[in-house]
């Protein structure tokens, strides 16, 4: 019988394993591989502060899971996985529902002989009072367009009552982070496009962003000679940064810190800190940490069973010669999913060698402040460490969604889709309006 690989999540890391390992022993009929995931389109997450913020229509650079598979030889199934059978080495999948609440896909299980889980993270509000019930979160395309479609009818709002007096929209975001600060540069882009195209009873300056981090600077993840010119940047915006402020309260109105400063805010956002998703914890007895993350050995494989792999944020991978763990990056997970073309390959070689082990490679970080300047820093063998600021890092953070682009569709369509973009421009608005 044909080796059966299910890769469940279609994220950055999952869609790309699929695609690869389909045009290679899924086109030669080694294996037949199946790609689980519950929406049926694809859109590259560190993206979702630009859909947000309107600056991308997530329609037009979205990827069809069906279509993907048929041109890549692998199989999609649409479903959210809800628990696992070790024993029987099944998957089972939610039933799925439409827009009416009426039963689309029934419950159902998939079997395999290799599972590769991918599915990724979502937000961790860290049981903070009033957050889940108060925020939004921006971890799937439906809710930034929720978070856009707000932003747009606060403005439509005031645009359609002439008596209206110039008010103001105060949005908090809480988590200076990458997708903290890039949304907060995106949101202050969209407040002068909205005004430029006639919506201006809220003027630029009346957007007022707080951005709100509980550490003691910016981008804590990053190198400070990254966020402090980051920090400054904000600043020049007018985008108000607080940090050493712990969030301990969201309500409708506002937030309060721990020392009980009350931020007003119409608008909230949470994103600070990351769990994978909660059904992972201890599902089937495989091993799990505190933010319900597979524990995994070097090999990716989780540390119960050999036939299940599991990688990107939602694994718990150490780095050797550390006490931590790989960090939830997206070159990570890239990086992770290019071993696992070469480990399932030779598990159906037949291969009696030990599998290969990941070792995490950091080739540098770096953050788009959108049309008003990006920094990072690139890493690599020959340059060391090499500092980058405005044109050119914001160059080579394009060219970081090219590559994952490049990974999907390969170089000419690619090249061909850069092309339609570029010709859109003149027809389209440079922010999205509905």
């Amino acid at each position: 019988m044909t080796h059966r690989i299910v890769i469940v999540g279609g994220g950055a890391g999952g869609l790309e394993l699929a695609t690869r390992l389909g045009k290679s022993v899924g086109k030669q009929g080694k294996a037949k591989v199946t790609l689980v995931d519950a929406n049926l389109t694809h859109i590259w997450k560190p993206l979702l502060h630009e859909v947000a913020a309107g600056s991308l229509n997530s329609y037009a650079d979205e990827l069809n899971y069906v279509a993907q598979a048929k041109w890549n030889h692998f199989e999609f199934q649409l479903g959210r996985m809800r628990a696992l059978d070790r024993e029987a080495r099944t998957i089972i999948l939610e039933p799925t529902f439409d827009e009416q609440g009426a039963e689309l896909v029934p419950e159902r299980s998939i079997a395999y002989d290799t599972l590769v889980i991918s599915v990724g993270s979502t937000t961790n509000d860290f049981g903070t009072q009033g957050a889940a019930e108060h925020c939004l979160f921006l971890d799937t395309r439906k809710q930034a367009e929720r978070f856009h479609q707000q932003l747009l009818n606060a403005y439509l709002r005031a645009h359609a009552e002439p008596e209206a007096h110039e008010g103001e929209i105060n949005v908090a975001i809480v988590g200076a982070g990458a997708t903290g600060v890039e949304l907060a540069a995106e949101l202050h882009n969209a407040a002068h496009e909205l005004a430029a195209y006639g919506l201006g009873r809220i003027k630029p300056e009346n957007l007022r962003i707080t951005v709100i981090e509980a550490g003691p600077r910016v981008l804590p993840a990053l190198p400070e000679r990254i966020g402090t010119p980051v920090h400054r940047t904000l600043e020049k915006l007018g985008v108000t940064v607080m940090l050493g402020a712990a969030v301990s309260e969201v309500t409708a109105d506002y937030l309060k810190t721990q020392d009980g400063t009350v931020i007003p805010a119409v608008m909230k956002v949470w994103a600070a800190g990351i769990r994978a998703p909660g059904f992972l914890q201890d599902i089937a007895g495989l091993e799990t940490n505190r933010i319900n993350q597979l524990v995994v050995r070097p090999t990716l494989q989780t540390t119960r069973d050999d036939d299940i792999f599991a990688f990107g944020d939602c694994a718990a991978c150490p780095q050797p010669g550390t006490d931590r763990n790989v960090p939830p990056r997206a070159q990570a997970a890239h990086q992770q999913a290019s071993l696992l073309v070469k480990t399932l390959k030779a598990r159906l070689a037949g291969s009696t060698t030990a599998l290969p082990e990941y070792r995490y490679k950091d080739y540098g970080s770096l953050v788009s402040l959108s049309r008003f300047s990006a920094v990072g820093n690139l890493m690599g063998n020959l340059t060391g460490s090499v500092m980058l600021e405005g044109w050119l890092a914001r160059m080579f953070y394009v060219s970081l969604y090219r590559m994952h682009q490049m990974a999907l569709y390969g170089p000419f369509r690619t090249l061909m889709g850069m092309l339609g973009s570029r010709l859109g421009r003149g027809t389209e608005p440079r922010l999205k309006l509905h």
